[in-house]
């Protein structure tokens, strides 16, 4: 029997050839969670140690501040987070307190009736709307009788399931081992402890010490090890990221990283300008590796453009130390294209998570943010007043549809004209015997005017300081070349 390769696939689907991203997308679509199966692992220190397979879920939230309509999108949000994990969420509700209370994170009042919600619906798991403390976590499992899950496990398990490149892989589980790492649970007085006491005491001497560790402190010893060999992975794949970059900036080919808001349409956007065919689907988080492609703009020059991962409220800090290697792709880039859902309620809050964890990352390197390019996506989604609201809140942004392609074009003559170029403008006549210098100033820099002589090609042109250098010995008498 002849063996299926992905391009074969592809060519014989309808008898049309799929994208790289339809592809992801249908192997995505042919995995579903089984209800009633256990979801306990044998080692925790395996990946998919927190792979939750939610399926009936109610979520809880605590409101401290904002408005009431903020703690209902927040909660809204988180929803949409459950359902992405594969959960069916039956209930959700939200308690007004100035501050999540330090024991049970509702208080017990409100526990007791979570407790009726949860029996009354049929729910095997409870969400919180939060980060819960260790503490936190114990008090509600035992008194609720159920799982119990906080905000950041929820994204952490997302992300386990649609990281699909080893150091995507290597980065989640590493967050997940951060988290972990605080709740490991030991099961009290069944597990040997190594005694202490003077000898023939009630807890000690000869013949009376435990084994020495338990369970939980060698669980907690493997992982750290196994923590400490991710970070030297990671650093090592960041070698091989940083010496692409320096390929790159050595060519002094300008970069854009593509930001925002998760299910904002980067992906979407990073297809409609360069044909790239990446997965895109309508789900928080779909996309966590960064794809890489090139473009030109209208006048010729080429510039990468790159899309990042998605960023939300609440984004929990195990993520953002563990992927601060690709964030830094984007604070390294010379625009950042920031693209906002249009049609979303409330995207100014949107773009205010977004700007606080790249604030995260530039506060630590000491740099500034590179200029920002604001595109406002989904405007076919979104009705003509928010989009005129929006472009008196987001002055000088871009309305676009990556869905419809409307925008677009002026979309990339925006990019062209914020984008670095050459600095040098040089004016020479160019042997025919030396094509490949002609070829490089239309590749790497930006023609001016261009003329074919007798003696060869007369080219003005804006150029980098290398090629000016390489160009010297063909200029044009008082030419900068």
């Amino acid at each position: 029997m002849t063996e299926l390769t992905h391009t074969d696939m592809a060519a014989d689907f309808d008898g049309e050839e799929l994208s790289i991203g339809e592809l992801e997308l249908e192997d995505r679509a042919s995995l579903r969670r089984v209800a009633g199966l256990s979801t306990e692992l044998e080692d925790v220190t395996e990946v998919e140690y927190r792979q939750l397979r939610l399926e009936r879920v109610v979520l809880v939230g605590v409101w401290t501040e904002g408005t009431a309509a903020q703690s209902e999108a927040s909660l809204a949000e988180l929803a949409r987070l459950a359902e992405t994990a594969g959960s069916e969420v039956l209930e959700g509700i939200v308690q007004r307190r100035s501050r999540p209370d330090p024991a049970t994170y509702i208080g017990s009042g409100k526990v007791r009736e979570l407790f009726d919600i949860v029996r009354a619906t049929g729910a095997d798991t409870v969400i919180c709307d939060g980060e819960l403390s260790p503490g936190q976590l114990r008090q509600l499992e035992a008194k609720l009788k159920v799982k119990v899950v906080d905000r950041t496990a929820l994204i952490l398990d997302i992300f386990a399931q649609h990281a699909s490149s080893k150091e995507g892989k290597a980065q989640v589980e590493l967050a997940q081992l951060q988290y972990l790492i605080p709740r490991l649970r030991g099961w009290g007085e069944s597990l040997s402890r190594q005694a202490g006491g003077r000898a023939g005491g009630a807890n000690g001497g000869v013949g009376l010490r435990g084994p020495g560790e338990t369970k939980l402190e060698t669980d907690r010893r493997r992982i750290n090890k196994r923590v400490a060999k991710l970070r030297r992975e990671i650093a090592s794949m960041d070698t091989i990221r940083e010496t692409k970059r320096g390929r790159r900036v050595a060519n002094e080919v300008p970069s854009v990283a593509i930001v925002g808001y998760t299910n904002a349409g980067k992906s979407s956007l990073l297809n409609a300008i360069t044909g790239a065919g990446v997965l895109v689907e309508d789900a928080l988080f779909a996309t966590l590796d960064p794809t890489t492609r090139r473009a030109d703009t209208p006048d010729g020059r080429t510039y990468t453009l790159t899309d990042t991962v998605g960023f939300v409220r609440h984004l929990p800090h195990q993520l953002v130390d563990a992927f601060r290697s690709t964030l830094e792709e984007a604070a390294d880039a010379d625009l950042l294209l920031h693209v906002v859902d249009g049609s979303d309620p409330a995207p100014e809050e949107q773009v205010n998570a977004v700007r606080a964890v790249l604030g995260e990352i530039t506060r630590k390197r000491s740099e500034p943010l590179p200029p920002e390019l604001l595109v406002i996506n989904k405007a076919d989604a979104a009705d003509e007043v928010s989009l005129a609201r929006l472009r008196n809140l987001l002055p000088g942004a871009q309305v676009v549809s990556a869905q419809t392609g409307e925008g677009i074009e002026a979309l990339v003559e925006a990019i062209a004209e914020r984008v670095p170029r050459p600095d040098v403008v040089v004016d020479a006549v160019v042997p025919y015997t030396r094509g490949e210098l002609v070829a490089r100033v239309h590749a790497d820099g930006e023609v001016l005017a261009e003329e074919h002589t007798e003696d060869g090609t007369h080219l003005r042109a804006r150029v980098h300081p290398d090629l000016a250098a390489a160009l010297h010995t063909f200029a044009v008498d008082g030419s900068p070349a």
